[in-house]
């Protein structure tokens, strides 16, 4: 049986909802995660609450996990010398992905506890990485550099993801060899974890499948993984496509909440997680996650959306 790992995404979900959500539910909702056997939460980011107002309380959401014992306290990477912290006593402690843009949000991550993996979002579009970051392609590239140093120093994990690498809307030049170009530089600086993202929801399941069999031989020796949006109705033939070509790396958000507000279209969300366990289950590969336990974490899903969003 193969094994997938799903990355739940409440941090990419929760920046649809339209009221902002209390610091200590955030962290009751991600604890339930962790006890229901989700491993890897995109839980925080790291930037201008102006810009992103319902990730404004991060740290306070950190805080908040480490007193119910869901994560450690970090220094550098570690427990504190003589912490006699104890694991969760319902859970296993999982991966904490935090997201940063810019300077001040890595060094904002780095001080934080409890965040196991950096997040960065490598965009090949320079009209999508003007737009979101305000950086030219060599700006971007010295941050990657910088990150990927400063996570190696604290011990820290690193994940990019590859923005529009399945296209763009913006009339520009895309194609196969700009997003190996990119992998191979990100393989070079020694980038272990990437993730190719469709982050308009543009890409069909063979044009899916197509790119990732195409350049999953550069990322030889690293994770390389999908963050596709899409509408609910072809999200498992979506998942699918990528899975026959070899991945086993999907992140992916309960009940399809989030995605990007430059898809001009409300349904093209995230993968809903309940798509994405119940596509690969029939395929006989193991994500972990019970089907009792999925649907526990659907129904808190739900009720978070009702009171603070739809």
């Amino acid at each position: 049986m193969e094994t997938v790992k799903i990355i739940e995404c409440p941090r990419d979900a929760w920046q649809g909802l339209k009221k902002i959500i209390p610091a200590e539910a955030k962290a009751e909702y991600l604890r339930k995660l962790a006890t229901w056997g989700f491993r890897h939460l995109d839980a925080v980011s790291f930037v201008a609450p102006k810009y992103v107002p319902q990730m404004a309380d991060s740290e306070d959401v950190l805080r908040r996990l480490i007193e119910v014992g869901v994560i450690p306290p970090r220094v550098n990477g570690s427990a504190p010398s003589g912490s006699a912290e104890a694991p969760a006593s319902d859970s296993v402690r999982p991966e904490i992905i935090g997201i940063v843009v810019n300077e001040q949000g890595l060094e904002r991550a780095l001080k934080a506890p409890g965040v196991t993996t950096l997040g960065y979002p490598y965009s090949i579009s320079a009209h999508f990485r003007r737009q979101n970051a305000n950086m030219s392609l060599a700006e971007s590239r010295r941050l990657v550099e910088r990150i990927r140093g400063a996570t190696r120093a604290a011990h820290r994990n690193l994940v990019v993801y590859i923005s529009m690498a399945f296209g763009n809307p913006f009339d520009e030049p895309w194609g196969p060899e700009i997003v190996s170009e990119a992998i191979e530089w990100l393989r070079k600086l020694g980038v272990a974890e990437i993730s190719l993202a469709d982050t308009v929801g543009m890409a069909t399941a063979k044009e899916i499948g197509d790119l990732f069999k195409a350049v999953k031989t550069l990322a030889s020796g690293a994770e390389l993984g999908v963050h596709l949006h899409s509408r609910p109705e072809g999200a498992a033939e979506k998942v699918l496509a990528a899975y026959e070509a070899g991945c086993r790396r999907f992140d992916s958000a309960l009940t399809g909440l989030g995605g990007c507000p430059f898809a001009g279209d409300e349904l093209v969300g995230n993968l809903p997680t309940e798509i994405v366990v119940n596509a690969l289950r029939a395929r006989g590969a193991d994500t972990g996650i019970e089907s009792s336990n999925l649907q526990a974490a659907i129904e808190v899903t739900r009720n978070i959306r009702q009171q603070f969003g739809d």
